[in-house]
């Protein structure tokens, strides 16, 4: 049975009805996670669940620990992947408090954030044309729409870094290059879960227009954190949905856990008794 990893954004930092919860530290090669990790069983299905911005929402999106995180969900044996995240809207049908099911990134970081494993002796380069699990973003669409929410089976999210909001003239350039929603912290988890082969999605719920839209100045933060809450409750009905609707069995129907066979161009002979131990969990099977 596949364990099911939920990696909670801003106002998700509890799952409610998970049983026979266990808190656990996990030491990983890239320093600290956000925080324990939350095992426990959902609709009869292992879960394991994070915060990324810690439980009292203390880590910047500039300053999470993206490698620790899914190095260490990968540690824990989960198979896949569903993150929460809120978001702005970049366009007028994509309504504060609707979820949007992504399907692409756009990275406007500055590379200060660690977005692989493989960054010091030795090399690899995944396929990332497609950057989430169709299959689980499908079990996520079909998991909201049962529960009469609205939402949007596909949309691109563009990565900014933050932790400061758009100006008027970035957030109309972006709207400009046809992305649909913006957020801070998605697209390095998306990357680490494809090098580690864990099948990656993203629930996107929409808390506001960006500051693009008219009524940008008379949306106040308590609004902002009202839409907070509301996706905060119905998310946790989607995923309790989603958990139950995932099958029990893993299916061949991705390519998410063979993202790294053909990938890795380092010599093997050449990659270091540390590096291989290291990344064991990781690149075990194809590096001896």
């Amino acid at each position: 049975m596949p364990k099911i990893g939920i990696i909670g954004g801003s106002g998700l930092y509890k799952i409610d009805g998970i049983k026979n919860i266990k808190e656990l530290s996990v030491s990983t090669p890239f320093g600290k996670p956000s925080g324990k990790f939350i095992l426990g069983e959902l609709e009869g299905k292992e879960v394991v669940f994070l915060p990324r911005h810690d439980l009292n929402h203390s880590i910047p999106p500039s300053r999470i620990n993206y490698r620790a995180n899914i190095f260490g969900m990968k540690k824990l044996g989960v198979h896949k992947i569903i993150s929460v995240s809120a978001c702005g809207s970049l366009k007028e049908e994509l309504k504060p408090l609707d979820f949007v099911v992504v399907d692409q990134f756009v990275d406007r970081t500055n590379y200060a954030r660690e977005m692989s494993f493989f960054s010091d002796g030795i090399v690899a380069h995944i396929e990332f044309s497609h950057p989430v699990c169709s299959s689980l973003s499908k079990i996520i669409y079909a998991s909201g729409k049962s529960l009469n929410l609205n939402m949007h089976p596909k949309g691109t999210y563009i990565n900014m870094e933050g932790p400061t909001f758009s100006t008027l003239a970035e957030s109309n350039l972006y709207r400009s290059w046809g992305m649909d929603i913006i957020g801070m912290t998605n697209l390095a988890e998306a990357k680490l879960a494809r090098e580690a082969g864990i099948c990656y999605a993203t629930l996107a719920a929409i808390t506001d227009y960006d500051c693009w839209h008219p009524s940008h100045a008379s949306v106040s933060i308590d609004l902002i954190i009202e839409n907070l809450n509301k996706n905060t409750a119905n998310a946790k009905k989607i995923l309790t949905t989603v958990i139950k609707n995932i099958p029990d069995q893993d299916k061949d129907d991705c390519h998410c856990p063979d993202a790294l066979e053909h990938a890795i161009v380092t010599n093997k002979k050449f990659i270091s008794a540390k590096i291989k131990k290291d990344l064991d969990i990781i690149i075990g099977k194809y590096v001896k």
